[in-house]
């Protein structure tokens, strides 16, 4: 079994989407401070996080679509153990819409079906060329509405993006986002290491959200796995 780590790194102050709050890590308690406590019995460290529900790496939740919709704790979890696959978009350029015939196009150049009930990774190379510089906040190219109803017609319960939104930034991602909740699908945000996954076949997708009453999203640890335990 191979696995194949899809996730950005979190730590202190990494970037956040525009508006959110950062993401505040720090020390709450040394080993220092602790044993001393503690009589010099015992040494524990702990941390603090602060972040928004859509830090890193993570998936949407109906909630952000619609103040009504399904929070992230009530996501079923049969939708975060998914067949999947990755194609390649990497010569879409920044800021340019992905439209249903380029997802058609990758997919046969893939020579790989897209799973019922599964995923499709969308490797642009955004994270990759821009990732940490300020561009990766603006230059990403991203699926409009008509791609968005494609990936929905072929019965995905997702699809993943390596950008920080799943359309280009502007209108297209807001009417993108607006799509997903009619259609009944949701996207993740943020994967990085796609490029690992081009040519290497279908693949497990896994990305289990945090249990967060009322959550718009949840950060993920999203990986690929190929293989079987013991093959």
């Amino acid at each position: 079994m191979k696995i194949v780590d899809l996730s950005r790194e979190m730590h202190h102050r990494t970037p956040s989407y525009p508006g959110h709050p950062p993401v505040i890590h720090g020390v709450w308690k040394t080993h220092d401070e602790s044993l001393a406590e503690s009589g010099h019995v015992y040494g524990l460290s702990s941390m603090f996080i602060s972040m928004p529900d859509h830090a890193g790496t993570h998936i949407d939740a109906f909630r952000h679509f619609d103040k009504d919709g399904q929070p992230i704790g009530e996501y079923p979890l049969e939708n975060c153990i998914v067949p999947g696959i990755c194609i390649d978009l990497r010569h879409i350029a920044p800021r340019a819409e992905i439209t249903p015939g380029d997802l058609d196009a990758a997919v046969k150049q893939a020579g790989m079906t897209v799973p019922k009930r599964g995923t499709v990774l969308l490797c642009t190379g955004h994270h990759a060329r821009t990732f940490p510089r300020k561009e990766y906040a603006t230059e990403n190219s991203g699926v409009n509405v008509a791609a968005t109803t494609w990936l929905a017609q072929q019965g995905v319960v997702h699809f993943g993006i390596d950008s920080m939104r799943p359309g280009p930034e502007g209108k297209v991602n807001l009417l993108v986002h607006k799509a997903c909740g009619e259609l009944g699908i949701t996207h993740i945000e943020s994967l990085c290491n796609l490029e690992a996954l081009l040519g290497a076949g279908p693949f497990t997708f896994i990305g289990l959200p945090m249990k967060w009453r009322d959550g718009t999203a949840s950060p993920i640890r999203a990986v690929a796995v190929f293989g079987t335990w013991g093959t």
